[in-house]
């Protein structure tokens, strides 16, 4: 039997995603073994979405916490994390809940991202009006150019967001979430050339008489550039469930697969098509195909995909009869996670447990 094949693989209703424990721990592992301080890093909850997948973190040492959601904020309120940033920048109603989470959540340390002054502002007094300060990161725009602000002004933003009531500056964030060459050294290249004005940054702040910023940085493909560097945490996400996309493109890095969706086979069309119960309802389906790979029959080819159906071409169509269980590896793990509202929980090739993947909706109780 391989690694990935489950003894009680009758008990799935596919397709469903399977996170195998034991593989989960070792990516932990091996994530905590690529840097000299385990307080140096700031997992992404993004891309798992699963308390008891946080709970494996908090065991091997590690108490920050990097989520892009206020549903994925409060999971960590609820386990109980000391440090938890909100690297999303957060407007409207939004404030409010961060508020809220602060209050039900009184043993976490929560903090958030600003790019703009009136949303600084907004932050300061809907805090100020209870008494409170929330630490901010000013996020940096290092050429992702999704969010974030750049140059001078950057420097007078931060210098203005330190005279606000309702607000303690905590340091410098900066996604580089752009730079994915698949050859290291002209990844580290870019990645170098987009933390400079960082770096810089964090220099003329301390020159204007203010505290040194902490800085959080990078994902997990920029991931082994950051962590040599001593005075940052890294912040990468996608490690602890891995995918075939990352394992194509960021060969280097030691992660193994924890995390497949299963799925079968429902129809026999030819001598060579199948379909299975794969639609994109079930796997990330922004990226072109193959959106997963077959672990089990390396050789399917996709021909189409609809929201509940998957059509592959493989070289004979009756080594797959109808009820067959194909494992797959998805391209992108972080969206797939999101599509189901739990997981199977796989130790030595047997399915024991069910983790809610609670973190999906966008409100939990806050």
């Amino acid at each position: 039997m391989e690694w990935y094949q489950l003894a009680n693989v009758a008990q799935i209703d596919s397709p469903a995603i399977v996170v195998y424990k034991d593989l989960v721990k070792e990516n932990i592992a091996l994530l905590k073994s690529m840097i000299d301080d385990v307080d140096r890093l700031r997992p992404h909850v993004k891309t798992n979405k699963i308390a008891e997948v946080v709970q494996l973190m908090q065991q091997a040492g590690i108490r920050r916490f990097k989520c892009a959601t206020i549903a994925e904020a409060e999971m960590l309120g609820m386990v109980k994390a000391e440090d938890v940033l909100l690297a999303y920048q957060p407007v409207g109603p939004k404030i409010t809940r961060l508020l809220e989470l602060v209050q039900k959540y009184p043993q976490t340390y929560f903090s958030c991202l600003v790019d703009r002054k009136d949303t600084a502002q907004a932050i300061s007094a809907t805090f100020a009006a209870q008494g409170r300060r929330l630490p901010v990161y000013l996020d940096l725009n290092v050429g992702m150019n999704r969010t974030g602000i750049s140059g001078e002004a950057a420097f007078k933003l931060y210098q203005y967001m330190h005279l606000l009531p309702g607000i303690t500056l905590a340091g410098l964030h900066a996604y580089d979430g752009h730079i994915h060459d698949t050859e290291l050294a002209v990844r580290k290249a870019h990645c170098d050339a987009a933390y400079a004005p960082v770096a810089a940054l964090a220099r003329d702040i301390v020159t204007s008489g203010l505290p040194q910023p902490a800085i959080v940085v990078g994902g997990t493909p920029t991931l082994p550039i950051h962590a040599a560097r001593e005075t940052v945490q890294c912040s990468p996400g996608t490690f602890v469930f891995w995918d075939w996309g990352y394992a194509r493109n960021f060969s280097e890095q030691p992660f193994h697969w924890a995390a497949l969706v299963v799925s079968r086979v429902i129809s026999v069309i030819d001598d060579q098509h199948i379909c299975v119960d794969l639609g994109h309802k079930s796997v990330a389906a922004e990226s072109p195909q193959p959106r997963v790979y077959f672990l089990n029959a390396p050789e399917a080819q996709p021909v189409s995909q609809s929201e509940e159906h998957l059509v592959l071409r493989v070289p004979t169509a009756s080594a797959y009869p109808a009820g067959s269980v194909l494992y797959g590896v998805p391209w992108h793990i972080c969206p797939t996670v999101a599509l189901y509202e739990k997981v199977y929980v796989a130790e030595g090739n047997a399915i024991t447990a069910n983790w809610r993947v609670i973190a999906r909706d966008r409100q939990i109780i806050v």
